[in-house]
């Protein structure tokens, strides 16, 4: 039975794919210039908007978030639209990544979205919507379609030289992809008064921004020793990731919300704000403690899948 050519599905993916990302690359210079919108004068300005306070972080997360899309979707959309096959075990890893992860993460761009959008009450609920159908409805559907056997032949039939990707474990690479999101989520704690959380209390300033600069390398090792399969890389997370799990659990279940942003130091003007917000900080707890638990959970799931030695180029 002749097989039907379906290339040109993964053909629309990658051209879906490499435009989202060029519009995503075309708003990180847009919002940058936003920030101007806060100096003196500016529509936005307030007294203490700058470096430290929270609308600075929180836009600064948000450009990141649309160049990080764009460094991803853009080389991807490219290797969908030329056939190669490390592209269908990396959006079979991105996959993985968003089912593992993305139900917290949604909630947080929901509420910055919410923070900083003047959304209508239509609005918003039309955002949580798309929201929700992106993290259960599309996933599936996408890997249903990575996984089946057409899909497979059309790359292999493309490009007939195996890529070392196509061995490596699927939970290994969301994990490598998990550790590279965290040391890039690591960076916006620095612009929140260099936020740190240790086995009790919050260390903040420099000494809070050199802990997580020296988290952001480990992760960045580990990722690296992950895709290489080294054995060190599943010890190595599951001490790094299960300490800094036990310690921002147990630090934030035991301070007030009111004591977490004291130590923010946030302008008086955000404070006023956000001290109106109902939470507690067990809230943020469950919060943030989330996305580290179900990641330890794929450290110890993944665990059988290293082997001494490596695998990479």
């Amino acid at each position: 039975m002749e097989r039907k050519d379906r290339s040109w599905i993964l053909r629309a993916i990658g051209l879906l794919l490499v435009g989202v990302g060029a519009f995503a690359a075309a708003l990180g210079p847009v919002e940058l210039y936003i920030f101007r919108w806060f100096s003196s004068g500016g529509r936005f300005h307030y007294e203490g908007f700058g470096f430290g306070s929270f609308m600075f972080a929180n836009m600064a997360a948000q450009i990141l978030g649309y160049y990080l899309i764009a460094a991803v979707f853009v080389p991807l959309g490219v290797g969908h639209l030329t056939l190669r096959r490390w592209a269908r075990p990396v959006a079979l890893g991105l996959l993985g990544f968003w089912l593992t992860l993305g139900l917290p993460l949604i909630l947080i761009v929901f509420a910055i979205g919410v923070a900083s959008k003047d959304l209508s009450v239509v609005g918003a609920a039309l955002f949580a919507i798309a929201l929700l159908v992106g993290y259960f409805v599309l996933p599936w559907v996408c890997l249903r379609f990575y996984r089946s056997r057409d899909c497979v032949l059309i790359f292999e039939s493309r490009d007939p030289h195996p890529h070392w990707l196509e061995t490596l474990p699927l939970s290994l690479l969301v994990l490598a992809m998990s550790y590279g999101f965290f040391a890039l989520f690591l960076h916006i704690a620095i612009l929140l008064n260099g936020i740190f959380p240790l086995f009790g209390r919050f260390v903040y300033g420099m000494q809070g921004a050199t802990l997580i600069d020296a988290t952001i390398w480990a992760l960045v090792l580990l990722a690296w020793g992950t895709l290489r399969r080294w054995r060190w890389a599943w010890w190595g997370a599951l001490v790094l990731l299960g300490g800094l799990t036990v310690s921002t659990i147990w630090t934030l279940w035991q301070t007030t919300y009111a004591e977490l942003l004291a130590g923010l130091e946030f302008p008086l003007e955000e404070l006023e704000i956000l001290s109106g917000v109902p939470a507690q900080g067990w809230h943020l707890a469950l919060f943030v403690g989330l996305p580290l638990v179900v990641t330890v959970g794929l450290i110890a799931y993944a665990g059988p899948r290293w082997r001494p030695g490596r695998s990479g180029p």
